[in-house]
């Protein structure tokens, strides 16, 4: 990447830098400014802010965005603030500092003359009580910010700033290949004025706080009946579930701390800043220490979080918060589908759902905005692009999964279960993925996806060539996941072969829309197809549906391998009234790790429900729809969980089946632009619902109402 740039070849993780650009134009015009960089970064043009980055990528195709901007003829100053992560995240790999930038004036590019200079956090001191340490936020994420604001240039974003002392940058500092442009549209920031919840007294209880931050922040005395008043806080509610950052302007004297702590649910009244399920120790806060008079804070970083708690330290006068917002980080503005029926829980849980979908949306389509804001396969594959399809018109977050997936395949070609940053494999997204990609081409009519993707899919196969033998896919291919609480089966499971089944029926169909033959893709299909019938009527013969299970239940009626339909889906919903939360002494899912067959998802409902939609069982579906949603949506929460548990995620992707399925079958139809323009299928399953009207964005633009 020959015009890529930093300070120094190295620096420590966690480090930031400060750089101007200056260039000319010598006339007026509309000019596109290129970017992407190792890490986060924000840019400011002529001191007015522009836009935050990078969008992740695959180290093996990195992708610059851009914007387009009217600038008038002269000199001009870009400035960055920029991080190195230096750690690999959900969002990207660790890889050198660098950062990239070009700048177009129609067809030619405009020279940039770039300076920077290292940002120092935290000032040196001759106290015998150590340096604080960086924190991660948690093991998925980066750093936690950590800014002494005494310590950043006054002014040195605008264009009269004197940066004669700032150091030229290192050109090449990057071996990574040379950026293409993104296929995505801009992801926007939202604002949000903020008015405090409630707000009162402050005193600390626990030191050194550079131990335990997040646990000093919790276990400060919000009270103040027995302890002096050494500062103030202020709790906000975001009304739901965001990506984003804080943006608050406060009057306060040189060295005041401020901290900001983020959280998805209060924990007796206040925010505990601590993620539930990170694998590891997290932090979900930010500290400042004031310049000094009038200035507003703002984080580098985005995090997530519904409940934002500010704590002033050291302060005992009320100098006030004159202007609190939150500068949320989202793709997609509010949606302008609709969804009515009459039944106020069923529309308040549509809304839930379609607002979970937009809050998992910002460079890529991800799980949840707050633990990991990863892009795993399964988010796009099930819930998420359906959901997509039925709100917006624009599902390239989709495309984009499916194809940084491909390009973070295993050696053997098997596509990445999550990319782009940490990537892991599974076999069970693999299959998924192939089932996406052809969903989205009957979405959307993007052909060209096939074509792109077809050589990785053939690989996807040959992968598991060494693993087949004569009861399927051997567990030895690699990891998979079916749902929480299941117990995959040795030596070949069951609900793993059924999705290979459906995606080597998939490639065939695939493999004719490429005009290529697909005889052996449907040889396979075939035998593998009389060993899972084989399979799931010998279990039904022994034990009955029992036995089968669950999730083989449904994938073997889903994949047209049951006879008995009546008796399964008698079966299904059985199990589901037998479960948490239509039963409320059922086994709750309260670990990841816990294998209990008596457990539903929401996750595995974006699979079951349309089994007895598509067979006039609509009212059962609705049924539980109102009965688990409806507990997803108690106690005042505005996203749905990932799972029927409140110690989980309180934002999945995976939470909001019911919005598409109430769209897709209330409604009535189903677009199938893989057939031609303008064509859709008619799938209306009303059941017993007296009306229900709403809009569905058309595929190539406007609206069906």
């Amino acid at each position: 990447m020959k015009d890529s740039f930093w300070i120094s070849p190295e620096a420590e993780p966690g480090a930031e830098a400060l750089f101007r650009g200056t260039f000319h134009l010598a006339r007026d015009g509309r000019i596109q400014i290129q970017m992407v960089g190792a890490s986060w970064y924000q840019v400011w043009l002529d001191g007015k802010w522009l836009l935050e980055g990078p969008l992740r990528y695959a180290s093996e195709r990195p992708e610059f965005q851009f914007e387009e901007i009217k600038l008038t003829s002269g000199s001009h100053v870009l400035a960055i603030h920029a991080r190195h992560e230096g750690v690999e995240t959900r969002i990207l790999k660790a890889t050198p500092p660098y950062l990239w930038c070009r700048i177009c004036d129609q067809d030619r590019d405009v020279a940039i003359q770039w300076k920077g200079t290292p940002l120092a956090l935290q000032a040196k001191s001759d106290s015998w009580i150590p340096t604080a340490q960086p924190h991660r936020i948690n093991p998925q994420l980066g750093w936690v910010e950590r800014r002494d604001t005494r310590l950043e240039p006054d002014g040195w974003k605008g264009s009269e700033f004197d940066d004669a002392e700032w150091r030229a940058t290192t050109k090449g500092a990057s071996q990574l290949p040379e950026p293409v442009p993104a296929n995505l549209s801009s992801v926007q920031t939202f604002v949000h004025r903020l008015t405090p919840l409630a707000e009162g007294p402050l005193a600390r209880t626990f030191g050194y706080e550079n131990d335990e931050p997040a646990f000093a922040f919790f276990s400060r005395d919000r009270a103040c009946r027995d302890l002096p008043v050494k500062g103030k806080w202020r709790l906000y509610d975001l009304g739901r579930v965001r990506l984003g950052r804080p943006s608050i302007t406060m009057d306060l004297p040189a060295g005041t701390v401020v901290e900001m702590a983020y959280a998805e649910a209060l924990t007796n009244g206040r925010v505990a800043p601590f993620i539930n399920l990170s694998c590891g120790p997290s932090c979900n806060l930010d500290r400042f220490f004031a310049r000094g008079g009038k200035q507003t804070f703002t984080p580098l970083l985005p995090k997530g979080g519904r409940f934002l708690e500010v704590h002033v330290l050291g302060v005992t006068s009320d100098q006030g918060f004159p202007q609190a917002e939150y500068l949320e980080r989202c793709y997609h503005p509010p949606t302008e589908a609709a969804f009515h029926c009459g039944d106020p829980l069923l529309e308040k849980i549509w809304c839930a759902g379609a607002e979970t979908h937009r809050a998992c949306t910002e460079d890529a389509l991800t799980d949840n905005p707050t633990r990991e804001r990863g892009q795993w396969v399964g988010d796009a594959a099930a819930t998420g692009m359906d959901n997509a399809a039925v709100l917006f018109h624009d599902l390239r977050l989709c495309r984009r999964s499916l194809v940084q997936a491909a390009l973070c395949a295993r050696e053997d070609g098997l596509v990445a279960a999550l990319s782009p940053g940490t990537v892991c494999h599974m076999t069970s997204y693999a299959f998924l993925w192939v089932a996406a990609v052809q969903h989205y081409f009957r979405c959307t009519g993007d052909r060209a996806l096939l074509e792109e993707l077809w050589p990785a899919a053939q690989k996807n196969f040959a992968a598991l060539k060494p693993f087949l033998g004569p009861e399927g896919l051997r567990n030895q291919a690699g990891q998979t996941f079916i749902d929480w609480g299941y117990r995959v089966e040795e030596p070949a499971d069951t609900a793993t072969n059924l999705f290979l089944l459906g995606a080597l029926r998939e490639m065939c169909d695939w493999a004719k829309q490429l005009g290529h033959g697909p005889e052996s893709h449907q040889k396979q299909a075939e035998e593998l197809d009389k060993i899972l019938r084989t399979r799931l009527q010998d279990r039904l013969k022994a034990g009955g549906w029992k036995a089968v299970g669950y999730h083989s239940a449904a994938l073997g009626l889903r994949f047209g391998l049951v006879e008995d339909e009546t008796g399964c889906l008698d079966y299904l919903a059985a199990h589901l009234r037998d479960c948490f939360p239509n039963q409320p002494d059922a086994p709750r899912n309260d670990d990841p790790l816990t294998f209990e067959a008596r457990l539903i998802t929401p996750y595995f409902a974006h699979y079951v429900f349309p089994l007895f939609l598509e067979r006039n069982r609509t009212d059962f579906v609705l049924e539980q729809v109102r009965q688990g949603w409806g507990w997803l949506i108690g106690d005042g929460r505005t996203t749905l969980p990932e799972v029927f548990d409140t110690r989980w995620s309180h934002c999945h992707q995976w939470g909001g089946c019911p919005t598409w399925q109430m769209s897709r079958y209330l409604l009535g139809l189903r677009p199938r632009l893989d057939l031609g323009p303008d064509t859709f299928e008619y799938c209306l399953a009303p059941g017993s619902l007296r009306q229900a009207r709403g809009r569905l964005p058309h595929p190539n633009g406007g609206w069906i109402h």
